[in-house]
């Protein structure tokens, strides 16, 4: 599947981003521009997500073999991969399928552990906006508040909202929001390998999210023997939106070791 990506930086390592679910390489611009003075770096729309294409198989297996299509198609060797979330899990998933087709890897607030469903009321809220029928993006907020009170994730949300021209410009999500609700068990599932991989992982995590936890560190130790946890304070599931400037001092760090 070729996937649509945003290019910034023309130098030093290849730095491949991929965002999370409900996110896109959106998410990841002001990231992106800061790290492109030093790096060269790619950040893609996974499938179902932003302008990438759309697909009824959405699953692990399928997003890292995605990766991999584009990392050969653009001829890139030995990058460093960044994940955030379902994105991180992607970068796992694709570390234990190709381990010899990148450098390093960054996979940011997620342990490759099992997580139950936790999504089911964002799905409702965007279920609930009808699109057809929507006036402003103000009336899809308050139709989602009686699903998501956090104003910041109702935000994150709405940036999936645009007038689709093939659609006589009437408002449509970016993100396949049916497929993604037939699947979300499948966001949730555990990783699981034969044998470890052995290149240096750096998993970042907030201080005040509970995505990582103390006992997640022996089935991350069992597949990444070569990893490194760094916790972030005053930052969250979004760290990287939280705490850019130290997220990105982190995450240069690493790169340059």
């Amino acid at each position: 599947m070729k996937l649509f990506f945003r290019k910034t930086g023309e130098s030093g390592s290849d730095i491949i981003i991929l965002h999370g679910i409900f996110g896109s390489s959106d998410n990841w611009l002001t990231i992106g521009k800061v790290l492109g003075e030093h790096y060269t770096v790619y950040m893609l729309d996974q499938r179902n997500h932003g302008q990438s294409p759309r697909s009824d198989v959405f699953n692990y297996e399928v997003m890292a073999a995605d990766l991999k299509e584009f990392i050969d198609e653009n001829a890139i060797e030995n990058p460093i991969l960044v994940g955030h979330s379902m994105g991180g899990k992607v970068v796992m998933q694709f570390a234990m399928n190709y381990p010899d087709a990148f450098a390093k890897m960054v996979v940011v607030d997620i342990a490759p552990k099992f997580y139950p469903v936790h999504h089911s009321m964002i799905l409702q809220g965007l279920a609930a906006v009808d699109l057809k029928n929507l006036k402003s993006r103000t009336e899809a907020n308050e139709i989602l508040k009686r699903f998501e009170e956090s104003e910041g994730v109702r935000q994150f949300l709405l940036k999936n909202l645009w007038r689709n021209p093939e659609k006589n410009n009437e408002f449509d999500w970016r993100i396949n929001v049916p497929v993604i609700a037939k699947n979300i068990d499948v966001v949730g599932h555990e990783l699981e390998n034969e044998h470890s991989v052995s290149k240096p992982v750096l998993f970042i995590r907030g201080v005040s999210s509970h995505y990582i936890q103390p006992e997640d560190e022996r089935k991350i130790w069992e597949l990444f023997p070569n990893y490194e946890l760094e916790t972030i304070e005053g930052a969250g599931h979004w760290v990287q939106a939280d705490k850019p400037q130290e997220f990105i001092e982190v995450l240069s760090r690493f790169v340059k070791a």
